[in-house]
């Protein structure tokens, strides 16, 4: 059987299943799937015609890791901790020539992460995260589980990446190739940042608020398109007037602009500092 058959198979069962009566088989399942995230082999998501779709039964694997296994005390440096899984292995890192640095740079176990990548401490990974090549994750920064980030990414420092591994059916947050998201931005609830984008500090990429873009003149809701550049304003609220507040309720919108072409110079300038 497959992977994928193998896992969806579990599932099924897992009603029935405590992590102290599966089997060496079951368990033999569960690692080779872990495997499989770490290499790469498969994900959470994938773009499939244009459109970003979750991966339901690598989502099922992962929730299974959960269910499936006991917690145990676990080391990290001078740290016991307790979790279901222990933190990934990190020697195929340096073989690629990424780097992440110490004291507080945590990937979880089922993390893929690229070649040629930065991690700077401290940053966590979690379990299904895709970190594509050539993207710098830089301090304070989290990527949660499932979210998928592409290749030649800038995570600005204390930008935090959603989550989203339930439901399984769901997709999660994408970062497409390419894009910078400035210092302190937040993406959640399976937003999609269209590749090239630069996205301003302090940003909140949310489905709950509207993209005004004025290049195609629409208001979208849980995307980003491509090439744009987006900065976070405030436009004034169906709320209005309040005896509790002077001067009207406003609430938050992102506005999305063409990429300058100086802007992105500035890019390429960063990316020659970096090599």
């Amino acid at each position: 059987m497959s992977l994928q058959a193998d896992i969806e198979t579990l599932w099924d069962r897992s009603d029935d299943l405590t992590a102290a009566d599966i089997s060496e088989d079951q368990k033999a399942t569960l690692d080779r799937f872990l495997e499989a995230l770490e290499a790469g082999d498969v994900r959470a998501a994938e773009n499939r015609d244009g459109a970003w779709e979750a991966n339901e039964w690598v989502k099922q694997g992962i929730l299974l890791n959960f269910t499936l296994r006991e917690t145990q005390p676990r080391e990290y440096g001078d740290v016991t901790y307790h979790d279901v899984l222990p933190l990934r292995e990190t020697a195929d890192l340096g073989e690629r020539g990424t780097r992440n640095t110490p004291d507080g740079t945590v990937i979880r176990r089922g993390a893929y992460v690229g070649s040629d990548a930065i991690l700077m401490s401290p940053a966590f990974v979690n379990i299904g995260a895709h970190v594509g090549d050539g993207t710098l994750v830089d301090s304070n920064d989290v990527v949660g589980s499932c979210a998928q980030i592409g290749d030649d990414v800038k995570l600005g420092a204390n930008t935090v990446i959603g989550g989203v591994l339930e439901p399984v059916e769901d997709a999660p947050v994408i970062v497409e190739d390419g894009v910078a998201l400035g210092a302190g931005s937040r993406v959640t609830s399976g937003f999609v940042v269209g590749e090239n984008s630069v996205v301003g500090e302090n940003t909140l990429l949310s489905p709950r608020i509207p993209v005004y873009d004025l290049v195609e003149e629409e208001i979208l809701y849980g995307e980003l398109p491509p090439e744009r550049r987006a900065f976070q304003r405030f436009v004034e609220s169906s709320i209005g007037e309040h005896d509790l507040f002077d001067g009207g309720a406003y609430k938050p919108a992102v506005v999305a602009t063409h990429v300058e072409e100086e802007t992105l110079e500035g890019a390429e300038r960063e990316d020659a500092l970096r090599e």
